[in-house]
């Protein structure tokens, strides 16, 4: 569960550091004092988007640390990925500078945002203040009966084969229908191709056999130029070596006379000595170099096979490879040397694949779909909605779609007698805000990860659902560290701990503050959510009363 957060110099906060308990902690405090900056600040964490409106200074800086000794999933995750953990301690770092670069870290080595978001679906789920406006889109409901019954991974997997068995259809409708005009692509790309491979041709060979033809072309010249500098050097009468040679032996006969001499026969001692070695070199030099006639016909014919292929090919020779990439990515497009048979018996297989993958995810959805209608239907009585009904429907797809056979449609009677029908087309506001909860609740019920969050997704309702909501989050606290961002008085009376979000100006600055609050001052801060700018006696004896009763 998450144990610690540090942030600094994010939005309006400067620095702040916080304990997380087990339970049901409650953030209150009044609007715009910051409350949801918390939250935003654990999705940078986790990987979120960010940018650089939210630096203060120069660098914001958020570190997260979790408890992990118990999570065996996010362990093995971290062994696979090389970070790794002692412990059970797991650290989140993310840095974000004022131009809106950043860097993320976990347990202090350095990864992508991707790594960072895969460990955080491991840490907690956040279930936004908004969440009832994306409610009435089919792929959100097919998301959260599918998150329900965890079926992520195999609805992901039954989108692969859909996608693959498309893919295949569409190459044997390609084919099909421009069977002859392909056929003669597909022949004359396939010569092509052999012809291309068989040349055997790459840019370094040909920069290559380029300088061994300037060479062997050049032979004759070049063994001329090495004789003539050996000659200069060592052979000739008056060579430069042997001159040299003379001049040190005077240098050191004049040394008995005056020792300054020593620094100029030392220089010439060096260059005596390099002058060797270029002979030597010269030497190994005509050695090694080939005049043969016949070798240079080799290579310059080799030359022309390839200046010629170019030429047909109308590119440059060093372009021949990405010619024949291209032929190659245009033959699998045509289903390469695939005949239209071979083709129409793999999209059968495909289609095989894809249908029983995606009946036993309809098989499944079916048994989940009954547990999660009667689960939302019960949460319905509670919430004000007596006598409502939910269901989740699953209109099939005779030949299936991406996410399935079927489907995912919500429906809902508001009131007892009333007819099923799309959510979409008959919740008011306020009753897809219930709705929306219960299903957060359902869903968070069967949650993998330890800590869930809950920011604002009381807003709409009041009274005694709100109690009852407050409830819910209560109950979800025994069994997972619950944080929940919010306005209403019953919601917070039921939380374990109790944190007051404000704002305070320092140097004519705006910053915002978290404190933990105890017994009376809880009362103090229920009584404000009660009461509004007057708080009265009453008002905190029914906010010391809201707090006994929850307790």
């Amino acid at each position: 569960m998450l144990k610690y957060l540090s942030i600094r110099d994010f939005v309006i906060v400067s620095e702040m550091d916080l304990e997380f308990d087990s339970g049901f902690t409650a953030l209150t405090g009044e609007t715009g004092a910051g409350k949801s900056i918390l939250i935003d600040a654990l999705l940078l964490a986790l990987g979120g988007r960010g940018d650089a409106s939210m630096v203060r200074g120069e660098r914001a800086e958020i570190t997260a640390e979790f408890d992990i000794s118990a999570m065996a999933g996010l362990n093995a995750w971290l062994v696979r990925q090389e970070l790794p953990c002692e412990d059970g301690v797991f650290l989140m770092r993310r840095l974000l500078d004022e131009g809106g670069r950043s860097r993320a870290f976990i347990n202090g080595r350095s990864v992508t945002l991707q790594q960072m978001r895969e460990a955080g679906e491991y840490l907690l789920n956040i279930h936004g203040q908004h969440a009832h406006q994306t409610l009435l889109q089919v792929e959100e409901q097919q998301r959260l009966l599918d998150g329900y019954a965890g079926l992520q991974q195999r609805a992901s997997e039954v989108e692969n084969l859909y996608r693959g068995w498309q893919t295949l259809m569409k190459r044997r409708i390609a084919l099909s229908e421009n069977s002859r005009a392909v056929l003669v692509e597909r022949e004359l790309l396939s010569f092509q191709r052999g012809e291309l491979e068989a040349l055997a041709f790459n840019a370094d060979d040909w920069e290559t056999l380029q300088a061994d033809c300037s060479r062997l072309a050049h032979a004759a010249s070049l063994l001329e130029t090495a004789a003539s500098g050996i000659e200069i050097l060592s052979e000739a009468d008056a060579a430069c070596i042997a001159q040299i040679n003379g001049l040190m032996a005077r240098l050191r006969e004049g040394m008995a006379h005056d020792a300054a001499l020593k620094e100029p026969l030392d220089l010439l001692e060096s260059a005596q000595a390099e002058l060797q070695e270029a002979v030597y070199s010269l030497r190994r030099y005509q050695q090694r170099l080939d005049v043969d006639p016949k070798q240079l016909a080799e290579r310059e014919n080799q030359m022309q096979v390839v200046v010629d292929m170019a030429r047909k090919y109308r590119v440059a020779p060093e372009k021949l490879n990405d010619v024949l990439g291209g032929i190659v990515k245009r033959l699998t497009e045509l289903g390469g040397d695939i005949d239209l048979e071979e083709l129409q018996h793999q999209e059968a297989e495909a289609r095989q694949r894809y249908m029983d993958c995606a009946g036993k995810l309809s098989q499944a959805r079916r048994l989940a779909a009954d547990r999660f209608s009667q689960q939302i239907t019960l949460a319905m009585q509670t919430l004000a909605m007596q006598g409502g009904k939910f269901e989740v429907a699953l209109p099939g797809l005779p030949e299936g779609g991406a996410g399935g056979l079927e489907t995912v449609e919500f429906r809902i009677a508001a009131n007892l007698g009333s007819p099923l029908r799309s959510m979409a087309k008959v919740a008011s506001g306020g009753e897809l805000s219930r709705i929306s909860l219960a299903i957060q609740v359902a869903t968070s019920q069967v949650a993998s990860v330890p800590t869930l969050i809950f920011d604002e997704v009381d807003s709409g309702i009041g009274g005694r659902v709100a109690e009852i909501v407050g409830k819910l989050l209560k109950e979800l606290g025994q069994s997972y560290q619950v944080l929940c961002v919010t306005h209403l008085p019953q919601v917070a009376a039921m939380a374990d701990h109790q944190w007051q979000v404000s704002k305070e100006s320092l140097n004519g600055v705006t910053l915002s503050r978290i404190e933990v609050l105890d017994g009376e001052q809880r009362i103090e801060e229920i009584a404000r959510m009660l009461g509004g700018v007057v708080i009265t006696e009453t008002t905190r004896r029914h906010a010391a009363e809201m707090l006994g009763s929850a307790a």
